[in-house]
């Protein structure tokens, strides 16, 4: 079946992509970490061909120690948070695979399951962050806002759940006619 053929395809797409955004997720927590201890030990700590965190912060007089501390282990939260979901992703696209039809109801739980961490982590990663901001740099929200914008990953994980239930239907279609009829 063509249909089928993209569905594979897609799902074949789907999960490089995940993989590559999960790796960048984690290489980007590395760097929020390394940005912390730099910014901890002392802003003249870490340097990398000449420029150092001070000269970064110097750039803007209104940058504290403290609310730098605090945008890098936001960071380092939301980007664990989204390196979790791609690789719960991966997951659902390996399974899909295996199986060949997104129509069982295994691969319809992944995809529910997959679908609710899109609205519940990066909600927590952003309460987190939220807290942390607050508590570290309380002058943060004064002179640096923080786009903590849910509402595209909320939608798509609603989107998720509800394809989960069509694959769910699909497959219980599929079982109703692969069963002899009894007369």
């Amino acid at each position: 079946m063509k249909e089928l053929n993209t569905i594979q395809s897609l799902a074949k797409a789907g999960k490089v992509l995940s993989n590559i955004v999960a790796i960048i997720c984690i290489v980007a927590f590395c760097l929020c970490v390394v940005g912390a201890v730099g910014v901890a030990l002392g802003f003249d700590a870490v340097e990398v061909g000449g420029i150092t965190i001070e000269g970064i912060v110097e750039m803007d007089g209104e940058m504290t120690r403290e609310m730098l501390m605090a945008v890098c282990i936001g960071g380092a939260i939301v980007c664990a948070a989204e390196a979790v979901l791609a690789k719960f992703a991966v997951h659902y696209f390996k399974r899909e695979l295996a199986d060949g039809t997104p129509f069982t109801r295994g691969g319809a739980g992944e995809l529910q399951r997959l679908g609710i961490l899109a609205i519940v982590l990066p909600i927590v990663a952003g309460l987190i962050s939220s807290i942390l901001f607050t508590a570290m740099a309380p002058e943060l929200s004064d002179s640096l806002s923080m786009d903590l914008e849910m509402s595209g990953t909320a939608a798509i994980g609603v989107m998720m759940i509800v394809m989960a239930q069509v694959c769910k239907y699909g497959t219980a279609l599929e079982e109703k006619h692969s069963q002899p009829e009894l007369y």
